[in-house]
């Protein structure tokens, strides 16, 4: 009897008001706060300079590879139309989700990928973009920094967002992965807030069958900054995933 009461004694002051715990509070405390410190986890590190383009774009691509790895009962549904779903599950770089999307495209994967990487067609396409700018290239084939500007969402809820992200395009088995990071670099544009994308890139890889088609898998988790709901965050995010490959589709038909 007396054990029983120390043990409930001991979860009446772990418990907060509503039934959450310290110790629970205290680690998503934490981990908002090191997510504020450390945007970037190991890539910001490279930040001093430009960055070492052969080190980041192996990080990275392992990085997205581990993502593509995991098991399908992590993800929670976010968002399905008729093509393409979305998913999502916490990020480990960051308080907010990491999100998945996926969905067929009837195009070859160099084809599709082309239009989603830097380069000329991307700005043509994407309603979400706003501007784009390649501010530097490398030495290692692929591999390049842009900056580019988001449209305000959610009736300007959620106001235009400038990145500068660090790109990489390379081999991935018989397809493409072509991923990204933001990194800190240069200097904000007044009209805009400084958003930060952690790891995120794009698989594309054909369907076995006799017309081209490719599965294409994004992996997105970005940290919009400013005084944003997560409510609005979700929203927006699931929506601008399902609207990108509604985007895609139409501009591979031109």
């Amino acid at each position: 009897m007396r054990e029983r009461r120390e043990e409930r004694g001991a979860k009446r002051q772990l418990m907060e008001p509503g039934g959450t715990t310290r110790d629970s509070l205290l680690r998503v405390g934490a981990r908002a706060e090191r997510s504020r410190r450390e945007s970037g986890s190991w890539f910001r590190r490279e930040m001093g300079s430009l960055p070492d383009a052969t080190v980041l774009s192996t990080q990275l691509q392992n990085t997205l590879i581990g993502y593509h790895d995991i098991d399908p009962t992590e993800w929670r549904a976010a968002k399905k139309t008729k093509n393409v779903t979305v998913w999502k599950k916490a990020s480990e770089e960051f308080s907010g989700c990491l999100y998945k999307v996926e969905g067929l495209v009837e195009e070859n994967p160099k084809r599709i990928v082309d239009y989603i990487r830097p380069g000329p067609y991307r700005l043509k396409w994407d309603s979400l973009m706003t501007s784009m700018e390649i501010v530097k290239t490398f030495d290692k084939p692929g591999c390049c920094l842009m900056r580019y500007t988001t449209a305000g969402q959610l009736w300007n809820i959620i106001s235009p967002r400038e990145f500068i992200d660090f790109s990489c395009t390379t081999d991935y088995r018989n397809g493409l992965l072509s991923c990204g990071i933001s990194v800190e670099y240069g200097e904000q544009q007044a009209s805009s807030v400084r958003g930060f994308n952690h790891p995120c890139g794009w698989f594309c890889v054909p369907t076995q069958g006799n017309q081209p088609q490719s599965l294409l898998t994004g992996y997105i988790q970005t940290d919009l900054r400013g005084l944003v709901p997560q409510s609005a965050v979700d929203t927006a995010m699931a929506g601008s995933l399902t609207n990108f490959f509604s985007d895609l589709h139409k501009a591979l038909l031109d």
